[in-house]
């Protein structure tokens, strides 16, 4: 029968891979969602755009023109994902799960498609399983994908488009379903975006399948795509005007190309180092994946996954702003390279000594960081979940070091379940430890200050997360400033250390509340 059943229908066995993918990455991505606080930066200003969404009259317009913090315009990100997750604040009200539930579902819903990506361009299943169930235990995707962002949703919109693409390859209506992909990923993160990863759509097509270039549905589904971004854009300019542009375009777009935002810098190789830190183990097993590539690029999945990913890295690399999650995108072309590797380990049963000795190392590293953490740091849980990565790491070296293809499913089977106890446990959002909690600041901030009030700061960075939880826009200000302000304003309201109040002689001010090092004050000159 081939890959596929009569009437272009799945057989059996690929609906129960399918619905089999789509639950394991369901529940993982989705399993204790709501524990932790929102992260700063992008959470906690997707969940404040939504909310003002969500409290805002539809007369109000505030769907199509989006605000954050008090009715200040919103012109980093087209606000398609922002209004979903406002949807579910009027659904299931507002929560750290109903904010993250959306992203959750739709980066769950990549693991399936690239499952379908795989079996559109490899000859057998086993490569395209293998592809999904590396990309389901990866642990920057899984992790980033659970949180209220936007890179989650425009992977999944990617693989949309590529598998619409690759189906049109023998049944040209599917053309259109690749304009719509890029069209929802330029209505989630912009234009730079969509031509970024519509011109690696495109550089596949002029290598693979030239003749779909001349395609009528491919450029019919492009413009129909696309419409919805660009009347969303002009709407914005009519309303707003030029400024619009400069902000949305130039500052938040464009310039981050050659500029740094707010002093963020890395060198060139800086995505290459995240690879290699956050892609273990199926790092040891992508250099054999890339080399198959290489040799079996005549072949679809060859030039897919090469151009996928190397194109992809190097348009990041060469930007000068760089954040983790940018590269996002790029792990399900590495995903492919990886299954392609492994399928061929697993039919030939030939295993390299040094994917051997990587993988013995990794273990042997995970041994040592599972004791450190139980027994010196006293941090049980962390240290039982590097345990049995230790463990099952372990047991898939001596499988490996027998010559057996067994390995590949321990590896899958100890790392998804070392993910769902990560997920768990209050250790998956690290970031939250970069900076002192906002929960029980906002709290003290949102009891004791009027609504709507600015709040200035000693803290040096924004705190959007801070800015959501208490409802209230919290300014960072210099020393000098924060003297200014106390002097020139009638009513001002300061969050500030005990050492600043005595070294800037802050005379005359109430205490109003403390979560050490915090204290909120305030002066009333009325």
């Amino acid at each position: 029968m081939g890959r596929w059943g009569d009437s272009n229908r799945f057989v059996s066995s690929d609906r129960l891979c399918l619905l089999g993918l789509l639950v394991a990455a369901v529940l993982l991505y989705t399993s204790n969602l709501g524990e932790l606080p929102l992260r700063d930066w992008d959470e906690g200003i997707v969940a404040g755009v939504a909310r003002n969404i969500w409290r805002s009259s539809p007369e109000s317009q505030t769907w199509l023109y989006p605000t954050i913090n008090y009715d200040a315009p919103y012109w980093n990100k087209p606000p398609l994902i922002h209004g979903l997750v406002a949807l579910t604040y009027s659904l299931f009200g507002i929560s750290e799960w109903s904010t993250r539930i959306v992203p959750a579902v739709l980066s769950a819903c990549c693991v399936p498609l690239l499952y379908l990506i795989g079996r559109e361009v490899f000859a057998t299943r086993l490569p395209a399983l293998f592809s999904a169930l590396v990309y389901l235990t990866l642990l920057p995707v899984a992790r980033h994908g659970r949180v209220a962002m936007l890179d989650g949703a425009v992977t999944c919109w990617f693989c949309l488009a590529v598998w619409c693409l690759l189906r049109g390859r023998k049944y040209p209506r599917w053309l259109l379903g690749t304009g719509l992909g890029i069209g929802l990923i330029c209505l989630t993160k912009g234009m730079m975006m969509g031509v970024l990863l519509g011109g690696i759509i495109i550089i596949f097509v002029g290598w693979d399948s030239p003749r779909l270039l001349l395609s009528s549905y491919l450029w019919s589904g492009v413009v129909l795509g696309l419409l919805p971004a660009i009347a969303w854009y002009g709407l914005q300019y009519l309303h707003y005007g030029r400024q619009f542009l400069g902000t949305s375009f130039g500052q938040q777009t464009f310039q981050r190309i050659w500029k740094p935002i707010s002093s963020i810098y890395a060198p060139p190789w800086y995505y290459l180092l995240e690879i290699a830190k956050y892609s273990l183990p199926w790092l040891i097993f992508l250099p054999h994946g890339v080399k198959l590539a290489l040799r079996q690029r005549h072949h679809s999945w060859g030039k897919l996954a090469l151009v996928w990913s190397g194109v992809y890295l190097l348009a990041v690399s060469l930007m000068v702003t760089k954040l983790p999650w940018y590269i996002i995108p790029i792990y399900p072309g590495l995903s492919l390279l990886v299954g392609a590797g492994l399928a061929t380990a697993w039919s030939k049963q030939q295993f390299g000594y040094y994917q051997k000795i990587c993988l013995s190392l990794v273990a042997l590293v995970c041994w040592m960081g599972g004791a450190y953490y139980a027994v010196v740091e006293r941090q049980l849980d962390l240290g039982s979940i590097l345990l049995l990565v230790a463990v099952s790491l372990s047991l898939a070296a001596v499988l490996l070091w027998r010559q057996s293809r067994y390995f590949i499913p321990v590896i899958v089977a100890g790392f998804y379940l070392s993910l769902w106890l990560l997920f768990n446990s209050n250790y998956w959002l690290w970031e939250l430890n970069e900076a002192f909690p906002v929960k029980p600041v906002a709290e003290i901030i949102k009891q004791q200050t009027p609504p709507r009030q600015i709040i200035y700061t000693s803290y040096p960075h924004l705190r959007p997360a801070l800015e959501f939880y208490s409802d209230r826009v919290i300014v960072p200000r210099s020393n000098a400033e924060l003297q200014q302000h106390w002097q020139q304003e009638n009513s001002v309201y300061f969050l500030i250390t005990p050492e600043l109040i005595s070294s800037l002689n802050l005379e005359q001010y109430q205490l109003l509340g403390v979560n050490l090092p915090w204290q909120l004050i305030t002066r009333d000159r009325r």
